[in-house]
């Protein structure tokens, strides 16, 4: 799987360049499944509105609304109930996935729960689009600032497809978001991997917020 790991969406020119050359063709050409999964774990997305500006391409984060040749739903809560065979084809034969933000562990475990997760490597040519929770779902650790809701079993891992861990939202101090300091506390309480001593240790990197530029 190819991985676009970003804070706020494809929010410039650079960002959306990144993503054509994963794609290996126009996006206009390209198929999308989005994902709004992670939205109903947190307190301060949760289900309603904010869900439906994501799906419908009404939100201020370019995902949905950059030109698909077209776009699905992939509700990842619904999938424990029906046939696998009903939806993994589909995602098989979709160009990428768009992950929206909200809850990174909410995210996770129904990543696990619906079998998305163990799907996930053997989408070689499929390239995924986090966005914030989204992109930290793919590290192998979140750090406790940024868990509100925890799974039954009191799981914490990520999936850990990546070797690093993401603070998203860096700002300049003053802005609101994560300050560079705040970055800097949160890397600090990042413990890495404890079952291999030998593995290469998880470095922690920060996601600055980009403005959004004209499209």
């Amino acid at each position: 799987m190819k991985l676009l790991l970003t804070s706020g969406g494809v929010t410039n020119a650079s960002i959306r360049e990144a993503l054509v050359d994963l794609l290996g063709k126009p996006i206009a050409d390209s198929t999308a499944l989005c994902i709004p999964t992670a939205q109903y774990g947190h307190p301060a997305v949760g289900p309603g509105v904010r869900a439906w500006q994501f799906i419908s391409g009404n939100a201020d984060n370019p995902m949905v609304d950059l030109g698909w040749q077209s776009v699905g739903v992939l509700e990842l809560t619904a999938l424990p109930s029906i046939d696998q065979a009903s939806w993994v084809p589909l995602v098989r034969e979709t160009d990428v996935l768009l992950a929206a933000g909200g809850d990174v562990l909410y995210l996770c475990h129904w990543m696990r729960e619906s079998g998305l997760a163990d799907l996930l490597p053997s989408l070689t040519r499929t390239t995924w689009v986090g966005l914030s929770a989204g992109s930290m779902a793919m590290t192998p650790e979140v750090g406790e600032d940024f868990i509100q809701w925890r799974p039954p079993n009191g799981d914490d891992r990520a999936l850990g497809l990546v070797d690093f861990s993401i603070c998203p939202h860096l700002v300049e101090d003053g802005e609101p978001g994560n300050s560079m300091a705040e970055a800097e506390r949160w890397a600090a309480g990042i413990s890495g991997p404890d079952e291999d001593p030998d593995a290469r240790p998880w470095s922690a990197r920060p996601l600055r917020r980009r403005r959004r530029s004209p499209r």
